[in-house]
């Protein structure tokens, strides 16, 4: 698996049209409030032109990518955290996501209402994240709670876990996403990942236009970054409904068709360049037999835990493992040359897999 994507956003901007845009998946999509009521769970393969390149160099038996998984849930509204309308019941939903796609609405149509009632993506955007503090607020408190009964009695760990809680607690208390405390503050959060607090996920805003506004999206992100909260806000912007209409063209004529209509990259090339940049994910790729496979992991990591992410057999027996970059490969056509010219390395468990290594591991069945 690639990443994990927990779509948001309020009523009626376009989630679940988004949602099949990006998956293809057929979530009901239309115009009234709740539209979704069940989460829409899709998953699709990653795009990825140097596995379409090792498929036709190596002609394996099987070509595998990797893969993203999106989840859609119901929109949420001022007071989603405590019960209004549907969102509250299914925020449990995405509290497993890696990162959060929210999408705001910026196309204009009388004939879709806008809850909040007038345009102003600032204020929309607000509102979504003053519910997911609020939230995470009711996390924080309840495990305060239960650490104070324990902290009475002097365990240390308790007191500084304690300690650290009314510090998230502080933060969320003054309206601030523990993402943003994360990355100025170097703030660990790893300890609390199990718990779903949804502020500290990294979240990319989807910017959801009309065809007429495509040719203005730089002017219209531009825009709408001026009143936003957080200037590095990641943002991309697409017209779901147009994503949707190019995806049921033939194959052959979608490239000619964005080239004519000035649209750009599909809106999935777009999430996955920005996810992995966001989230610090690389590729790698397998050769077992005659299988390739492309995998996701985060850089900086081990070919030990990338054995791992294989099979829990193969990094309990691992050797070593025989490692190529696909640039070499690219260059050279085959696996063959590579070895001659001197460009195959071995390599321990220590070795910290690059973006774009093939390998080949080497392990005790």
């Amino acid at each position: 698996m690639g990443f994990t994507c927990g779509i948001i956003g309020l009523p009626n901007v376009g989630k679940s049209t988004v949602f099949n845009a990006l998956t293809g998946a057929a979530a009901q999509a239309s115009n009234y409030p709740f539209c979704t009521i069940e989460p829409n769970r899709g998953v699709v393969p990653v795009p990825d032109d140097r596995l379409t390149f090792l498929g036709k160099a190596l002609t394996p038996e099987k070509l595998t990518p990797t893969f993203l998984e999106f989840l859609d849930v119901p929109g949420l509204v001022k007071g989603a955290s405590q019960g209004e309308g549907l969102g509250n019941a299914f925020l449990g939903h995405i509290r497993a996501v890696d990162t959060l796609i929210h999408v705001v609405r910026l196309f204009e149509d009388s004939e879709i209402a806008h809850l909040p009632g007038r345009m102003a993506p600032a204020d929309d955007i607000a509102l979504i994240e003053t519910e997911l503090i609020l939230a995470d607020l009711e996390v924080v408190e309840r495990r305060r709670e239960k650490l104070k009964r324990t902290a009475r009695i002097g365990q240390k760990e308790a007191l500084e876990q304690l300690r650290q809680l009314d510090g998230l607690f502080e933060t969320l208390s003054a309206g601030i996403p523990l993402r943003q405390v994360s990355k100025e503050k170097g703030l660990l959060l790893n300890q609390y990942k199990q718990w779903g607090l949804l502020s500290d996920r990294p979240v990319l805003y989807l910017f959801n236009l009309d065809e007429e506004q495509i040719t203005r999206q730089t002017e219209i992100i531009s825009e709408a970054r001026k009143s936003m909260d957080d200037e590095d806000a990641l943002i991309i912007a697409l017209s779901a409904k147009l994503e949707m209409e190019i995806r049921d063209l033939p194959p052959e004529e979608q490239d000619r068709f964005r080239q004519e209509m000035l649209v750009g990259p599909s809106g999935l090339d777009l999430l996955v360049k920005e996810g992995y940049q966001m989230l610090d994910l690389i590729t790698f790729y397998t050769i077992v037999g005659r299988i390739v496979r492309a995998w996701t992991m985060s850089s900086g990591e081990t070919i030990y835990q990338a054995a791992g992410k294989i099979h829990s057999d193969i990094q309990q027996g691992f050797i070593k493992a025989e490692v190529m970059s696909f640039n070499d490969f690219f260059q050279s056509g085959s696996e063959e040359k590579i070895r001659q010219a001197g460009l195959m390395h071995v390599e321990g468990k220590e070795y910290k897999v690059q973006d774009g290594d093939i390998l080949r591991i080497r392990f005790r069945g």
